[in-house]
């Protein structure tokens, strides 16, 4: 799905389901709170902690959806294009950033 799409998806729930959004400030603290779901998940299946018992039933997926779906409310409802701002972005790095990567000798 592309990302206008996957905007307008967002937005057509939200008016269904989810009455309006929370405000701007509620979101970016809601996609902290998710993040740090995703978080846990990551240092303790990847990482060097160990995964309780109770953390190894959770979708990794899920959680990284629950991330997308919050940044994606934010887009919305501050009128960014994520797509627009996506291929720009990548542009941005590779313009920046298109030897630094590969002349690095700690990747080799």
């Amino acid at each position: 799905m592309e990302l206008s799409k996957t905007q307008k998806v967002v937005d057509e729930w939200i008016k269904q389901y989810g009455v309006r959004y929370f405000n701007e400030l509620t979101n970016t603290a809601i996609l902290m709170e998710e993040v740090g779901e995703l978080a846990r998940i990551m240092s303790r299946r990847y990482g060097e902690q160990s995964e309780k018992e109770s953390d190894k039933n959770l979708d990794l997926g899920d959680e990284m959806a629950d991330v997308l779906f919050v940044l994606v409310c934010i887009a919305n409802q501050t009128g960014v294009d994520l797509e627009d701002a996506f291929k720009k972005n990548m542009k941005k790095k590779t313009n920046r950033d298109h030897s630094r990567h590969i002349e690095n000798e700690k990747l080799k």
